[in-house]
C-alpha cells in the first residue's frame, strides 16, 4: 500500500492545527514577577549592628565586589604580558586608559593627571556594576543571588558623588587655601550683584552631589523598570491563548530594543559621571581662573 504526498500533506496539517488548537485552548497560568522586586536589598550574611549601622553583606555588596573583582582580573591578566604588539585584551585595557588618561588631560590639563587613579577607578566601577546588572539571573537561583545593579540604588551613586564633592573641598582648601572661595566669586560681577550671584553659585556648589548622584540612579533605575515591565508584558501573554502568545512577540523585540539601548546608557552614564568629576577637580586645581 502506498500513500502519495497529496494524501500526506493534508493529513499533517490536520494534525498540526489540531494540536495547536489544544495548546491554545489550555492556556498556562504564569505570573509576572513584581518589577520592584529586583531592587530588594537581601541580607546574605547577617552581621551585629556596630553604631547603628547595619554591616551585613547584602546582594548589593556581593555584585560590587563581583564587578571589583571582575575589573581587576581583565586588568591584571590583560597588561601582565605587556608585549609589543598587544593581543585583543591588552588592546581594549590601552584603550580604556588612554581615554580616561585624555578625559583627565583635557578637562583638568596636565596637572590634573593626580587625579587619574581616582576618575579611572570611579569609572571602571560605575561601568562594571552597570553592565553586569544587565546579565540575565541563572534560572532557579535563590533570590539573593539574582543579578543586581548596585547603581540603581541612590545610596551608593550619592556615596560616589559626595566622596568626590568631599575630595574637590578638601584639595581646594589644601592647594588655594581661602582662595578657593573665589570659586563663588566670578570674576566681573558688578558689586551690587555680588550677594546674589554668590547666594546663587552657593546653592549650585551644593546641588552638584545630589545631581551627580540623583542622575546615574534614575537612569539605571528607569530602565531596569522598562525592562521588568516589557517582560512581564511577555509572561502574561505567554500565559493566554494562542494569538496571545503570537502577540508576546512585540513586547519581546521591545525588550530587545531597551536591551541595546540600556547597554549604551551602561557606557554612557559611566562617561559622564566621570567627565564631571573631572570638572569638579578643575575647579578645585584652578579655583584662582574664576
Amino acid at each position: 500500500m502506498t500513500i502519495s504526498l497529496s494524501d500526506l500533506i493534508p493529513t499533517l496539517m490536520s494534525l498540526i492545527l489540531s494540536k495547536l488548537s489544544a495548546f491554545s485552548a489550555a492556556p498556562i497560568m504564569v505570573m509576572a514577577a513584581d518589577p520592584m522586586e529586583q531592587f530588594e536589598i537581601v541580607r546574605l550574611a547577617p552581621f551585629p549592628n556596630v553604631f547603628g549601622f547595619d554591616l551585613s553583606f547584602t546582594n548589593s555588596s556581593l555584585w560590587m565586589t563581583i564587578s571589583v573583582t571582575a575589573a581587576l582580573i581583565f586588568f591584571t591578566l590583560s597588561t601582565r604580558g605587556r608585549a609589543l604588539i598587544p593581543g585583543r585584551a591588552q588592546s581594549v585595557a590601552e584603550i580604556i586608559y588612554e581615554f580616561i588618561a585624555n578625559m583627565v588631560r583635557d578637562a583638568i590639563g596636565p596637572e590634573g593627571m593626580k587625579f587619574f587613579p581616582y576618575v579611572f577607578t570611579l569609572f571602571i566601577f560605575v561601568l562594571m556594576n552597570n553592565l553586569f546588572g544587565l546579565f540575565p539571573t541563572i534560572p532557579g537561583a535563590p533570590h539573593g543571588l539574582h543579578t543586581f545593579t548596585a547603581t540603581s540604588h541612590i545610596i551608593v551613586t550619592l556615596a560616589l558623588a559626595f566622596l568626590t564633592i568631599a575630595i574637590v573641598i578638601i584639595y581646594g582648601f589644601y592647594k588655594n587655601g581661602f582662595g578657593f572661595l573665589k570659586l563663588f566669586v566670578p570674576s566681573g560681577v558688578p558689586a551690587w550683584l555680588l550677594p546674589l550671584i554668590v547666594l546663587i553659585e552657593f546653592i549650585s556648589f551644593l546641588s552638584r552631589p545630589l545631581s551627580l548622584g540623583i542622575r546615574l540612579f534614575a537612569n539605571m533605575f528607569a530602565g531596569h523598570i522598562i525592562l521588568k515591565v516589557f517582560a512581564g508584558f511577555v509572561v502574561s501573554l505567554l500565559g493566554g491563548g494562542f494569538m496571545l502568545k503570537l502577540l508576546a512577540l512585540v513586547p519581546m523585540l521591545g525588550i530587545v530594543a531597551v536591551m541595546m539601548l540600556e547597554i549604551l546608557v551602561a557606557f554612557l552614564q559611566a562617561y559622564v559621571f566621570a567627565i564631571l568629576t573631572c570638572m569638579y577637580l578643575n575647579d578645585a586645581e584652578h579655583a584662582d581662573a574664576h
